[in-house]
């Protein structure tokens, strides 16, 4: 899931990629990965949800995506005269996990992958889950896999990475025979990814960026659009557009401005009026890391609602 049309300046942004791979086809990737796209394109999961079969005689299935019968019926169609092995899933948003339900219902083939749905902290008082909906909270894989796990099929291996911050229980996975990560929705060619407290945090997010800056892969496969090249450069991107996301924040309550929706109205000018939920949650991230830090204070834990002056 994407965050919003959220630029930063000139110097080191992100080189996101306009060119959206269709939905309703199969496509050979590589000799050992091929992409399907689900049909539920929109402006949080730009042309829909990639779903991933890795291997050629021995498959794996990675991010069914949603429930969404058709879909699931073509991953099984395009597995057809080869054993399905497992079903992986990154984390556990809508638009990813459910289909692992409906594959497995179809196939037997056992659901690994990332832990049940959590939060990166609890609820403050009257604090409401504001994308709870979008949350796939009834899944459970046969086997939970930690930080370095792998699955292995004729031919591949796939290694867990854990990176938290768009979820805390976000996986993505690596395969070392093609040196390339399927990065779920952490890292994005097309956009930014949302964090979005409490489900999400910053600090993490930011960790899990840091983390995969050492890594030797050389293109993310992402759930969400096209292919991510150069990936340490583009992860450097990223960091550093996060970055400069925190000193616009800074920059607008040194200026006086006390409660997010001034500050979503001053540096997110030109939003879309739908997408101005998900920057308010973006910024809010920003803010928990902020005054977790002490850079700046809030009145009470830090909230949608709240005020927040400088330290």
């Amino acid at each position: 899931m994407r965050e919003s049309q959220d630029e930063p300046g000139p110097q080191d942004k992100p080189a996101f990629e306009a060119v959206l791979p269709a939905s309703g086809e199969t496509v050979q990737l590589s000799p050992l990965v091929r992409r399907r796209v689900a049909p539920n394109g929109g402006p949080f999961t730009a042309s829909g949800t990639c779903s991933y079969i890795v291997g050629a005689h021995e498959v794996a299935v990675i991010d069914p995506g949603p429930e969404d019968a058709g879909h699931v019926a073509a991953l099984e169609a395009a597995c057809a005269g080869r054993r399905l092995v497992a079903i992986l899933v990154t984390h556990t948003h809508r638009d990813h996990s459910p289909g692992a339900r409906l594959l497995q219902a179809r196939t037997g083939a056992p659901i690994l992958g990332c832990g049940p749905h959590r939060a990166a902290r609890a609820l403050a008082e009257g604090e409401v889950a504001h994308l709870d909906a979008s949350a796939d909270r009834t899944y459970r894989p046969d086997r939970e896999l930690g930080d370095g796990d792998t699955v292995t099929g004729a031919g591949w291996t796939l290694e867990a990475v854990a990176t938290p911050g768009h979820t805390m229980n976000h996986l993505a996975f690596a395969l070392p025979e093609e040196a390339v990560l399927f990065s779920g929705d952490h890292v994005m060619a097309w956009s930014t990814s949302i964090v979005a407290p409490p489900d999400g945090a910053m600090s993490a997010y930011m960790d899990s960026l840091e983390r995969l800056r050492t890594r030797a892969e050389t293109t993310y496969w992402p759930g969400h659009g096209g292919p991510v090249r150069d990936p340490r450069r583009f992860v450097r991107g990223l960091a550093a557009h996060r970055r400069q996301r925190e000193a616009s924040i800074r920059a607008r309550i040194e200026a006086g401005d006390r409660d997010i929706p001034a500050i979503v109205g001053a540096i997110y000018q030109g939003l879309a009026p739908g997408l101005r939920g998900a920057a308010a949650l973006s910024v809010l991230a920003h803010l928990e890391d902020l005054v977790a830090r002490g850079v700046v204070v809030s009145d009470g834990p830090p909230r949608i609602e709240g005020r927040y002056a400088p330290a």
